[in-house]
């Protein structure tokens, strides 16, 4: 089963307790189809906007056992406020960059 860590909007913590991102993530479902049932390692935020935080919370899971960075629906599509992070593409590519091709990136979870 594959390891996980969940990146969440700072802002959307007060409205969202993550479950649905959880029980996607449980079952295999959509964002988690092609890998099928995963292993939720961690779950933190991207630590606020900018979300430059992200980064270094992002290799520190990887550092715990994360094989695949998931960024929650909250940041790529803007659930549950209807307002996507528009720091996404930037948070992403660095993410990216700083981790390397090895570790898969999930751009969403429900």
């Amino acid at each position: 089963m594959k390891k996980v860590a969940i990146i969440r909007c700072q802002q959307t913590e007060d409205m969202c307790p993550g479950n649905t991102d959880f029980k996607v993530a449980k079952e295999g479902k959509l964002a988690f189809e092609e890998t099928g049932p995963v292993e939720v390692i961690g779950f933190m935020s991207c630590g606020g906007c900018p979300g430059k935080r992200a980064i270094a919370r992002a290799k520190l899971m990887v550092e715990r056992g994360a094989e695949a960075i998931v960024f929650a629906s909250c940041i790529s599509k803007g659930n549950p406020i209807g307002f996507p992070c528009p720091h996404y593409a930037n948070m992403r590519d660095a993410i990216i960059k700083k981790l390397g091709p090895e570790i898969q990136i999930i751009e969403y979870t429900h």
